[in-house]
């Protein structure tokens, strides 16, 4: 979904955090599919860790979009932990980046991700 699309559904409080809901949107998609990718991978034993990262930061994120769109009051808290999730999955996939191009396009989008959060953790 575009900025467009976003301002034209969400109101108030979800609209003013589009751009953060759209880094969280991209980075859930990201590791979704370098979850999936992972597993497709012939030796996937080592990566067990990525895969768990993966999945669990893709919750977190699915969680805090939810959070910013009804601009509830635990948002800040939400996306502060988003972006301690995005920077420990972003961390594990840079160990995998050099040969495995999902790991590095999850790695970025987590990367973007994390800082978007944390700056509406501050805000």
């Amino acid at each position: 979904m575009t900025a467009i699309e976003l301002n034209t559904y969400l109101h108030g409080a979800g609209a003013k955090n589009h751009e953060c809901i759209e880094a969280c949107v991209a980075c859930l998609v990201a590791c979704e599919m370098c979850s999936d990718a992972c597993l497709a991978e012939p030796d996937n034993a080592m990566l067990i860790t990525c895969i768990r990262l993966d999945r669990d930061c893709a919750d977190v994120c699915s969680a805090a979009v939810r959070m910013m769109a009804r601009g509830g009051p635990l948002t800040a808290i939400m996306c502060g932990a988003c972006a301690d999730a995005c920077d420990a999955c972003a961390a594990e996939c840079e160990k995998h980046a050099a040969h495995h191009e999902h790991c590095r396009i999850c790695a970025d989008a987590c990367r973007k991700c994390a800082d978007a959060c944390r700056k509406m953790a501050a805000a």
